[in-house]
């Protein structure tokens, strides 16, 4: 790119911070109308609650803020790439994409897209699109050559747990037998269904809940509520009420920048949230397993003890390892929690609480859970002034902000 060229996409900042939430919502209308078979790639709940949306318009933006050096937002973009290598977006999705793009554009800011702009605009997206489909495709070789692994491979489901009353595991084997390709701890899969009743098929990305090396690959969902006017459920309810032990689903290999470092050199720090958890379990048991040397903290806050995943597991895996300390944090316990005496703190994690069971601040610190719960931890880790390198989480679905004007990304 040329520097005018940069210069006037640099130009459309302010624009893009205006408008740009209805710019990608004009793009994806758009992109339906021509395209209705990408139906079957977008998660149709996203776009309901506009999620997609608000994603796309912070990608568009930090583009546009660093088209001259795009390797500073790298960060995000592999997070995202590992995405679309995981549903199977393609590079000729990428032209599709574009043309769209910047119909929109025009749509949205009419007579002041100059065909100036429009043109800086297209050789801007090219760029952009380069950086994703090269990253992409090094992805994809790279599951090919070590695995053998290409698009979706059927899988079949071999146990069926139920692990709290709201959550439910999968034990999935693959169907032709072959061994599974190793994962880090932390990263996802993707399940595509075809669910009856349902006119397009449904995507979604579910965490690994187990260490590597384990001959199957186990997921943990969490039953969505009903009642919700933008249910998530459609997939999840699907598996928990439907899909039965010997079903075979269409699962596509590990993706995820979410993973663990294994250096040992600092202590590790696990706060989960719900459902969040399940990579974090996935990473306490490789944790343990390959660094035993290295002190870890687990947190974990729930509703209570009927909503709790593998407690049983935590705390037997507390008392195996000395070098491991748990804590949970139940909102509301039961009569029968009190009993038990297996929550540390009633309520909510607060700084106080958390300070007082880190012994060593100076950690890698490593959460995942809801977007309030993500909000929280987020805001005591840096008023701790924790470094950003040392603070690693990662949202269910797309991107969004932790706190005003700061663009989450998957890792630190």
């Amino acid at each position: 790119m040329d520097q005018q060229t940069i210069d006037i996409v640099k130009a459309t900042v302010p624009v893009l911070e205006e408008k740009g939430d209805a710019i990608t919502v004009s793009f994806y209308n758009h992109l339906f109308s021509e395209h209705p078979e990408l139906y079957n790639v977008f998660n149709q709940t996203h776009q309901k609650q506009q999620k997609q949306q608000r994603a796309l318009a912070q990608a568009v933006l930090a583009a546009a803020k660093h088209i001259d050096k795009l390797e500073a937002i790298l960060g995000s973009v592999k997070g995202i790439a590992h995405k679309h290598r995981s549903i199977g977006v393609k590079p000729e999705h990428y032209p599709i994409v574009g043309e769209n793009l910047l119909w929109a554009i025009k749509d949205v800011l009419g007579d002041a897209a100059t065909d100036e702009i429009m043109q800086a605009w297209e050789i801007a997206y090219g760029e952009i699109a380069k950086v994703f489909i090269a990253i992409e495709d090094a992805l994809r070789e790279e599951v090919k050559n070590r695995h053998g692994w290409n698009g979706y491979l059927p899988f079949k489901v071999d146990r069926k747990v139920e692990e709290s009353s709201v959550i439910t595991s999968f034990y999935l084997k693959p169907v032709n037998g072959q061994e599974l390709p190793e994962f880090e701890a932390g990263q996802y899969i993707s399940i595509k269904l075809d669910i009856p009743g349902e006119k397009y098929t449904h995507i979604r990305q579910y965490s690994l809940s187990d260490a590597p090396g384990t001959g199957y690959f186990r997921i943990s969902v969490k039953r969505e509520d009903a009642r919700d006017p933008f249910p998530e459920g459609v997939v999840t309810n699907y598996l928990h009420e439907s899909v039965k032990v010997g079903d075979v689903l269409q699962i596509s290999a590990p993706a995820g920048d979410f993973t663990l470092d294994h250096t040992p050199d600092k202590p590790l720090v696990l706060i989960s949230g719900g459902v969040g958890q399940t990579p974090m379990m996935s990473m306490l048991k490789q944790a343990v397993n390959q660094t035993p040397e290295r002190n870890i903290t687990w947190v974990h806050a729930a509703v209570n003890g009927t909503t709790h995943a593998f407690a049983k597991d935590v705390v037997k895996l507390d008392q195996q390892h000395k070098n491991l300390q748990t804590f949970f944090c139940y909102e509301a316990p039961t009569e029968s929690d009190q009993e038990r005496c297996l929550y540390a703190k009633t309520g909510y994690i607060d700084g106080e609480w958390l300070a007082q069971v880190i012994i060593d601040k100076n950690a890698d610190y490593y959460f995942c859970g809801p977007k309030p719960f993500m909000k929280a931890i987020y805001t005591i880790l840096k008023h701790w002034e924790i470094e950003d390198e040392n603070i690693h989480f990662e949202f269910f679905g797309p991107q969004d902000q932790l706190v005003e004007k700061e663009t989450a990304t998957t890792g630190a």
